[in-house]
This record gives C-alpha cells, sequence and structure tokens, in this order.
C-alpha cells in the first residue's frame, strides 16, 4: 500500500506543476481547458494501455489526476459568470466537457487500435 501511496503522490506532484506551468505559460481559463481536453485524451489512452500494468495509480491517479483539475475549471466557469461573461462562461463551460469527454473516447479508441 505504501508504494502505490508513493506512485500516486509523486504522480500528482508531476500532474500539478505540469498544470502550472500550462496555465502559467498560456493563461486561464482556456488553458484550463487545453489541461482538461490533453489530460483526458491521454487518460483514454492511458486506460486502454495501462490498465494492466502497476503503472496506473503513477500515471492516470497520480499524474492526470494532478494534471486535470475540474475544481480550477468549476472556479474559472465561475469567474467569467461572476465577471458578467455569460456567453463566454457558457462557451468554456460546453467546450471544456464536449472536447474533454470527446477526447478520452478518441484516445481510448486509438490504443484500442494501435494496441489490438
Amino acid at each position: 500500500m505504501f508504494y502505490t501511496l508513493s506512485q500516486v503522490a509523486l504522480g500528482g506532484a508531476i500532474g500539478s506543476v505540469l498544470r502550472h506551468l500550462c496555465i502559467a505559460g498560456l493563461g486561464a481559463p482556456w488553458a484550463t481547458a487545453l489541461v482538461n481536453i490533453v489530460g483526458s485524451f491521454v487518460m483514454g489512452v492511458f486506460y486502454i494501455a495501462l490498465s494492466r500494468t502497476s503503472l496506473s495509480p503513477l500515471l492516470m491517479t497520480g499524474m492526470l489526476g494532478g494534471f486535470t483539475t475540474f475544481s480550477a475549471f468549476s472556479l474559472d466557469s465561475l469567474k467569467l459568470w461572476q465577471s458578467g461573461q455569460i456567453t463566454q462562461a457558457a462557451l468554456y463551460t460546453a467546450t471544456s466537457v464536449i472536447l474533454s469527454l470527446s477526447a478520452v473516447a478518441l484516445g481510448a479508441a486509438l490504443a484500442r487500435g494501435a494496441l489490438a
């Protein structure tokens, strides 16, 4: 159990730093959307490629869990809404949800084909 928790902690640290660098470099809220979309795609790939390996806690739960974050997405949506940017908030929310779901499905489909 300690080994698994260590993997999650290390992966979470790596993912959080990567997310911070992306958002600092590109700016919120759209960098948050990009992080969630890219992270969803990679999660789809890892779901197929790593489901039977011991790297899942490090890369999926830890790194991707730290890299993508629904709470940051939610806060960015709220800030847009509260600042009166209702259309921007709706567009950002819809784009993030639709493209993230599409990305995870695409990642899984591509990984299935590549690993078949």
